[in-house]
C-alpha cells in the first residue's frame, strides 16, 4: 500500500525548448471537475535569476500495481505569447505561488495521483500552534526514489505564528532543512479526518530565508524557510 501523500506531489523539470534548466517540486490540486498543478511562481518565471522556461514536464505514475512505471507529461507555459499559469498578489505584493490548469482531455486517464482539494485547507477559524510538526514533500536537489519515482519527506516545525502573517507578508516560517529543488513542495500536517488523503494543506514551500547582515564566514544559515499560505489557491483556481 502506497501512502497517498507521496502520490500528491510530482517532480517538475523546467525547459527552454529542449534544454533542461532546473528541477523543482509541485503537487496536484482539484476543484470541482478541474485539476491544477501547483508550484512556486519562480519555477515558472524568475526575472532576478533570468529563468525563463517555455514549458515544464512532470512525472506521472501510470499503474497502481507497478510504481516503477511512469511517464513524462509536458505542459506548455505560453500560448500565443501569453502565460498560461496564474500567480497571486496581496496587499504586500507578489505571492510566490503559481498554478496551471491541466487539460483533462490531454491528461492520461490512467494516471495515479492524489490531489488536494479545498477540503484540505484549514478553515478561517483553524489554529496551528508554534512548534507543530509538519512535513515537506518534495524533490530536494532533484533527489528522489529513481526506481519508484517517489518524493522524499522532510520534517519541519511551525517557526512563526500561523495566525500572524510574518512581517505582514503572505507567508509563515518553518524550521526545516531544505534545498534547491524543494520549491513548490506542499507543507502539510497530519489530520486523520481528511479521508483518503489525511493531511491538512497549510502552505507551499518557497525558499530558505536569509538575512543580509549575516556574516557568511562566521554565522551559520538560519535554517528557516518561507511557506506561502495555501488559501491563495482558492483565489487562483476560481473560474
Amino acid at each position: 500500500m502506497i501512502e497517498s501523500l507521496l502520490l500528491s506531489a510530482t517532480r517538475i523539470m523546467t525547459f527552454e525548448q529542449q534544454q533542461h534548466l532546473t528541477n523543482a517540486s509541485g503537487f496536484f490540486f482539484a476543484r470541482e471537475e478541474r485539476l491544477f498543478l501547483v508550484t512556486s511562481r519562480h519555477v515558472m518565471f524568475d526575472e532576478p535569476s533570468k529563468h525563463f522556461p517555455d514549458r515544464i514536464e512532470i512525472e506521472l505514475h501510470m499503474d497502481p500495481d507497478n510504481m516503477a512505471q511512469s511517464i513524462g507529461f509536458s505542459i506548455p507555459l505560453y500560448r500565443d505569447g501569453k502565460s498560461l499559469w496564474r500567480q497571486g498578489f496581496d496587499r504586500a505584493g507578489e505571492i510566490d505561488v503559481a498554478v496551471i490548469e491541466l487539460e483533462r482531455s490531454a491528461f492520461p486517464q490512467t494516471a495515479v495521483y492524489h490531489p488536494f482539494t479545498p477540503d484540505h485547507l484549514l478553515s478561517s477559524s483553524g489554529y496551528i500552534e508554534v512548534g507543530a510538526q509538519l512535513l515537506v514533500v518534495g524533490f530536494p536537489l532533484g533527489f528522489y526514489d529513481t526506481l519508484h519515482h517517489m518524493p522524499v519527506v522532510r520534517y519541519a516545525i511551525m517557526a512563526s505564528s500561523f495566525n500572524l502573517r510574518f512581517q505582514g507578508q503572505g507567508y509563515f516560517l518553518t524550521d526545516a532543512r531544505t534545498h534547491r529543488g524543494t520549491s513548490g513542495a506542499p507543507v502539510v500536517m497530519r489530520d486523520p479526518t481528511r479521508g483518503e488523503l489525511p493531511w491538512l494543506l497549510l502552505g507551499v514551500h518557497s525558499a530558505r530565508l536569509d538575512i543580509g547582515t549575516r556574516d557568511l564566514q562566521i554565522d551559520e544559515a538560519l535554517g528557516l524557510n518561507c511557506t506561502w499560505y495555501a488559501d491563495i489557491l482558492l483565489t487562483l483556481t476560481e473560474h
